[in-house]
């Protein structure tokens, strides 16, 4: 696989066509219960492998991540494209984003 494109094109064929064995037919069949649950794990391993600064993991995982979140997007019906006019729409704009106070003891 290239591309995200091409990784989001081959989910959406396993989908539309499972394939006896396959890891992707595998979680559509388990449905958005276990779909989200691959999402948080792989999400949390992300985070861990930054944390621990172990590039290998961290790409490793990182492709983890994207794959079940491709596979969470083909499930919600949600196309790269919709996912890129977002993007698009956020570049140039201002964050509004402050620093939150800190949480003192009482």
């Amino acid at each position: 696989m290239n591309s995200i494109n091409e990784l989001y094109h081959e989910i959406v064929m396993r989908q539309k066509t499972p394939k006896e064995g396959s890891y992707t037919t595998y979680l559509f069949s388990k449905g958005l219960d276990k779909i989200l649950k691959k999402v948080g794990e792989e999400a949390t391993e992300v985070v861990i492998a930054a944390k621990n600064r172990n590039r290998e993991e961290l790409i490793a995982e990182s492709a983890d991540l994207v794959y079940h979140l491709t596979v969470l997007l083909v499930e919600q019906g949600i196309s790269l494209s919709e996912l890129e006019v977002e993007l698009t729409s956020r570049q140039g704009k201002i964050s509004k984003t402050q620093d939150r106070a800190e949480i003192t003891e009482l």
